[in-house]
């Protein structure tokens, strides 16, 4: 950590031009800013579900087999990202990479080492700039988990991370499997979260062409149901068993498992006599309770109300998708008539503020 504050000084004057220097931030007239209160008291508010494009990653995968790789200008980070913020009254963003999905996973060891290096310190060195309203999470490269590990490592100690963002399933492979452990016990080992956010379509799970058709299904669907396999996953297989302090943050409203929590409750002894083969020592209902949580993302005070009346209002965060243009829920918990001020003041950003050691 020694040299940490040299190489982002270094990083973003030689590096950070355009990304870091050139979007105008300096000359950005600074809109009215909203405030969160509850009963007069401010609150802070902190939101686990930011995405953003790095244009020096960009420049890395053209002409290579990634150069397909989706970099929207718009989700640049700029003094759109400033104004956006302050009109909803957000504070912090914890910002990934992750735009629909983790397509670097596709890179062989030695480039995904580079795109990662390259995404964490551009996004460090944007943090080290705006200290008061962001923290980067890593994006580690799943397929190689010793390598992610000490990325994770690397992110977190020299660049000052405050955690790792990772796709649902790495090439049709759950990230539950053993041969990821080595990765998870870094991350328990470390004491930060892991943000999962699924692929646009969830590919690995359904055949070509079912999620077309009217509505966006590949995203509606597809993106909620990769991340309920995920969770699932971690449960049976014994994932959160095995590291019993590790924290991992589930997006869109932690998919369908908090929704039909009944049916994963009774699976295992439901299907004892058909070898249901789970690893979990606890009921599914206690890891929601506990190691997993989801972000607000679920849009209507009925579904605000069941989603923490089955996780609690520790387990709940606040999340937008930003930049996407997804509904807000800021309102929607401060307006919800079940919640105490001090559950709304929690998932609005006191538990991510403990989570991400943000000091707010």
């Amino acid at each position: 950590m020694s040299n940490r504050r040299n190489f982002l000084k270094n990083f973003g004057a030689a590096a950070g031009g355009a990304y870091l220097m050139g979007n105008g931030l300096n000359a950005l007239a600074q809109p009215t800013r909203r405030e969160v209160t509850l009963n007069g008291k401010r609150v802070t508010t902190v939101d686990v579900h930011a995405h953003c494009v790095i244009p020096e990653v960009e420049e890395m995968v053209k002409g290579t087999s990634l150069s397909g790789a989706p970099f929207p200008p718009w989700q640049v980070l700029g003094p759109s990202r400033f104004e956006e913020m302050d009109r909803r009254g957000i504070d912090y963003q914890a910002l990934s990479m992750a735009i629909y999905g983790h397509w670097w996973y596709a890179a062989d060891r030695e480039f995904a080492a580079r795109i990662v290096r390259a995404a964490d310190e551009s996004l460090a060195a944007w943090v080290e700039q705006h200290p008061d309203r962001f923290v980067a999470l890593s994006s580690v490269a799943l397929p190689y988990p010793d390598l992610a590990a000490a990325q994770l490592e690397y992110g977190v100690k020299e660049l000052g991370a405050r955690g790792a963002s990772i796709g649902g399933q790495v090439h049709g492979e759950y990230p539950s499997a053993e041969r990821f452990d080595v990765f998870w016990a870094k991350a328990e080992e470390l004491d930060v979260p892991v943000f999962m956010h699924p692929a646009l379509g969830a590919p690995n799970l359904v055949m070509e062409n079912t999620l077309k058709g009217r509505g966006g299904l590949d995203n509606v669907i597809g993106g909620p149901l990769e991340t309920t396999l995920f969770l699932t996953h971690m449960i049976f297989d014994g994932t959160l068993d095995r590291f019993p302090n590790l924290k991992v943050v589930g997006a869109h409203g932690g998919g369908y498992l908090p929704s039909y929590l009944g049916r994963t409750e009774v699976a295992c002894e439901r299907f004892q006599d058909e070898e249901a083969n789970c690893l979990n020592t606890k009921k599914p209902s206690e890891y929601l309770q506990s190691q997993i949580f989801a972000d607000s993302m679920v849009f209507s005070a009925e579904g605000l109300r069941h989603l923490v009346a089955e996780m609690g209002a520790s387990q709940v965060v606040y999340g937008t998708d930003s930049p996407f243009p997804w509904p807000e829920t800021m309102d929607l918990i401060i307006d919800s008539p079940t919640l105490s001020d001090a559950e709304k003041e929690a998932i609005l950003g006191g538990n991510l503020l403990r989570m991400l050691r943000i000091e707010g």
